[in-house]
């Protein structure tokens, strides 16, 4: 019904797909990262711009934010992951929590909660990576690859980060979205219950190219506020709210990513069981410091990590290895696990 309801606000025009806005970064004086002001540079500029549409529409779209080669090898590295995950829990049952996050067993769809660690699921423990699962893939560091690329120094999202959270925003979540053909349509949801301030937003990374046929999430624009969250909680109205909504499809090439705040409702569709293909996301956020107390949402990441580390955090840690330090980044942070 829910669908019957959001294709009729499409009805007699064509289907509507996220894109990216065309915003100019304009070039300023002045270096340095830590300002926040849009006139450091066109990058802090451009961060400016993008989020003033993230609170305007509660999306954004970001093309090109992982280069496509690091997207092959950080998809590559996902699924591996998800088929040590696969083998140790049907092991042991009782260590699904280890591996699996809100989305945990259900069918045709995981929420892979990552290790920072270099080799993943393989140094659990004692913190270096070892082979009693078979496999036979070399261990570059890909995770810490893609989040220099990502929240480095320059990163292609570090600067939108800190507009939005500042350097103290909580590091709140960190996994990956598997859906295999046969998975089911969700229902239109916010992520947390909602809050006046934005409380967290959310990045999904197409580690592929995304088509209608894998379900790519559907997004409701400007459903983010008070408003909108009233005539979702009401159903006299609810019916009336998705038939005339906003609705963005987002279809996405490989190393795109959508930016969302957690408050937006949206979807993900269903991966058609004939022509799908198996959608690998790659999935963190950053929790607002200025929104204390629960969020009445458990974030997707080791139980470990949580609390332990911040965009500043994350950046530093980063910092050296962007400079071709060979050590691990995150050795300090161990795998994530109690």
């Amino acid at each position: 019904m829910e669908q019957k309801l959001l294709d009729a606000s499409t009805k007699n025009k064509h289907k509507k797909y996220l894109q990216a806005p065309k915003l100019k970064s304009k070039p300023k004086s002045g270096t340095g990262f830590g300002g926040g002001a849009s006139t450091l540079n066109p990058k802090a500029h451009l961060a400016a711009e993008q989020a003033k549409v993230v609170k305007k529409e509660g999306v954004l779209r970001i093309d090109g934010a992982l280069t496509p080669d690091l997207a092959d090898k950080l998809r590559a590295y996902v699924l591996e992951q998800q088929q040590i995950a696969a083998v140790r829990t049907e092991e042991n049952v009782m260590a699904s929590r280890s591996f699996y996050g809100v989305e945990n067993q259900r069918e045709c769809r995981c929420d892979l909660q990552l290790s920072l660690l270099q080799g993943g699921f393989l140094a659990d423990g004692d913190g270096s990576p070892n082979m009693r699962d078979g496999s036979d893939v070399d261990h570059d560091h890909v995770l810490a690859d893609a989040l220099q690329e990502l929240l480095g120094k320059d990163g292609s999202l570090r600067y939108l980060y800190e507009q939005l959270v500042t350097l103290k925003g909580e590091f709140y979540e960190m996994a990956a979205v598997v859906t295999d053909p046969g998975s089911k349509r969700q229902k239109v949801h916010p992520d947390l219950p909602f809050q006046q301030k934005a409380p967290l937003y959310v990045i999904f990374l197409a580690l592929q190219d995304v088509t209608e046929d894998m379900g790519p999430t559907s997004f409701l624009l400007r459903t983010h506020t008070a408003k909108e969250n009233a005539k979702f909680n009401d159903q006299s109205k609810k019916d009336e709210q998705l038939s005339s909504a906003n609705c963005r499809l987002s279809t996405l090439n490989k190393g795109d990513a959508v930016l969302f705040d957690a408050r937006i409702l949206h979807c993900g569709n269903a991966n058609d069981l004939e022509k799908g293909s198996t959608r690998a996301l790659f999935n963190f956020s950053f929790r607002n410091p200025e929104v204390t107390g629960d969020l009445g949402y458990a974030g997707s990441i080791r139980p470990d990590y949580c609390g332990k580390m911040t965009l500043e955090d994350v950046a530093d840690a980063l910092l050296s290895y962007g400079e071709g330090d060979t050590r691990d980044p995150f050795s300090q942070y161990g795998d994530g696990l109690n």
